[in-house]
């Protein structure tokens, strides 16, 4: 397994929509568990595999801390919320360091999509769970956590992205 650079705010492949998987072979085995090494040693709960730079519509998740056993990829995720009740809480990315801004998800979603072996995966899926969902699906739709924040919100969080040393490299 290899640890890939996470792309940062910026890259214009963040913001460009990957593209439906098709091919299940051993080599989207290995980006799955590629992407879950990277996203393990960032210290991250998911990973976008645009923020590795390919534009692939996969993403994995770890948030077996708090729920059991909730670790793997998802390909080709689609989801729907179940209800309206939302949740309210601090998001951050693995490509925009340093930054966390409280930020509106709904509490419980409804995924679907598959494996990396073609098999259909579905779930529901609330807190954290459904947060990194919506999180990852909107990277894979080229839309940054930035674009759901409230306005003042936003301003501060680009202010901090401005005068970061990442970003100023």
């Amino acid at each position: 397994m290899t640890v890939k650079a996470i792309r940062l705010y910026g890259d214009p492949v963040l913001t460009t929509r990957a593209g439906e998987i098709t091919e299940f072979d051993e080599s989207l085995e290995k980006l799955a568990e590629d992407m879950l090494e990277t996203m393990d040693d960032a210290g991250g709960v998911g990973l976008a595999a645009n923020q590795i730079g390919l534009l692939k519509r996969i993403f994995v998740y770890d948030c077996s801390s708090v729920e059991t056993g909730m670790r793997g990829a998802i390909i080709n995720p689609v989801w729907e919320a179940v209800g309206d009740k939302t949740q309210v809480g601090n998001e951050g990315c693995l490509s925009i360091p340093d930054i966390s801004m409280p930020t509106e998800r709904f509490e419980t979603v409804s995924v679907s999509g598959q494996d990396v072996h073609g098999n259909p995966v579905s779930m529901v899926v609330s807190g954290l769970m459904a947060r990194c969902v919506q999180h990852e699906t909107d990277h894979l739709d080229g839309v940054l956590f930035l674009q759901r924040l409230e306005t003042d919100d936003r301003k501060q969080a680009m202010a901090q992205i401005r005068n970061s040393d990442w970003f100023n490299q």
